[in-house]
């Protein structure tokens, strides 16, 4: 099991990303990861890559559909590049009113118009890497035309892994199918994995007549820690909040009714629907915050997360973003437990 590094910057420290990410790559993380939130993770990834020369670099995720796909393969192409073959490229789709609210762009049957998204890709690669002519045709994406004045041509390992997020089976068995990974959502329990999401990986895996072990499953994890109770008490509370603020999310309440929670999700929609955000954490049971959540001090941590997720995901990472801090010691030693 591989111990990444979640990495998330304001505008203002955009230039400490270098310095961040070797770090973290001196401490021993085996992979670091930049989400589409508030900025591009793409340029955080590029600046990762010029300053680090064994950690793996991974979006998790990059939105795809308000992106062409020659867009994304370019950009793709030039990060596997720089980085010497250390990328994976992570997609998601987001949900309906960002991406026409937000991006301005189409919702239409996300999981064919990302299955055909993945499917150009490779195109387009193969493209890249061997010349010859242009030609993909899908349900909702055509590519034709490529001169040699804008084939950016052949690089050393032009096998880019690509992982895409999910949390129903649609997703899902689209990864079993055609991906290399699988981000399982941070608001997630070792059941739903288990249970739900490995049996859809194996579906798609079987239409394929893939092995569904292929497939790299990867998470952030809520993790509760700290040096005393009063640092324990404040990430649980944070803990609750944020869980929260995700199982409210109709398209989440899978994972609850794995569980037999489904009534609760539907309290903490018609919360959010009303706005009444103060209320929703006080939902979050215990039972369930120590489902979705691992709470550990310091010098367990390590061995908690080993014994959760041995054998159920491949990598992992924590959902709180990676900074240098007084408690790097703490992280390593978390690292070298997970690496072992």
């Amino acid at each position: 099991m591989k111990f990444d590094a979640m990495l998330e910057v304001c505008a203002a420290d955009m230039l400490n990303i270098s310095k961040i990410a070797r770090h973290a790559e001196e401490m021993g993380y085996a992979g670091i990861w930049t989400a589409e939130t508030k900025h591009n993770p793409l340029f955080q990834l590029l600046l990762a890559a010029e300053h680090t020369q064994r950690v793996a670099l991974g979006t998790a995720i990059l939105v795809a559909f308000p992106r062409s796909p020659m867009v994304t393969a370019q950009a793709a192409w030039d990060l596997q590049a720089v980085s010497n073959g250390r990328f994976m490229l992570g997609l998601g789709t987001q949900v309906k009113p960002h991406i026409e609210r937000r991006f301005a762009t189409a919702w239409d049957k996300p999981v064919a118009r990302l299955r055909d998204y993945i499917l150009s890709l490779r195109a387009i690669w193969h493209n890249f890497q061997n010349g010859g002519r242009m030609y993909y045709a899908g349900e909702f994406y055509k590519f034709s035309l490529m001169t040699p004045f804008f084939n950016p041509g052949p690089i050393a390992q032009p096998q880019i892994p690509i992982y895409i997020a999910g949390v129903n089976e649609g997703l899902a068995q689209l990864a079993g199918e055609l991906c290399d990974g699988f981000h399982v959502h941070p608001a997630h329990t070792v059941k739903y994995v288990q249970e739900f999401v490995k049996p859809q990986i194996a579906i798609g895996a079987a239409k394929a007549g893939r092995d569904p072990a292929a497939v790299s499953l990867t998470s952030g994890c809520f993790i509760i820690t700290g040096k005393d109770s009063t640092a324990m008490d404040k990430t649980r509370a944070w803990a609750r909040e944020q869980l929260s603020f995700y199982l409210s999310t109709p398209s989440y309440r899978i994972v609850l009714e794995i569980h037999g929670w489904e009534d609760i999700g539907a309290q903490l929609s018609a919360l959010a629907s009303r706005q009444q955000w103060g209320d929703m954490a006080t939902l979050i049971s215990d039972d369930i915050l120590n489902a979705f959540a691992i709470e550990a001090p310091p010098d367990k941590l390590g061995k908690a997360l080993r014994q959760r997720y041995e054998g159920v995901l491949d990598r992992v990472s924590s959902y709180i973003p990676f900074v240098p801090s007084d408690v790097d010691d703490m992280w390593r030693d978390v690292i070298t437990e997970m690496h072992q």
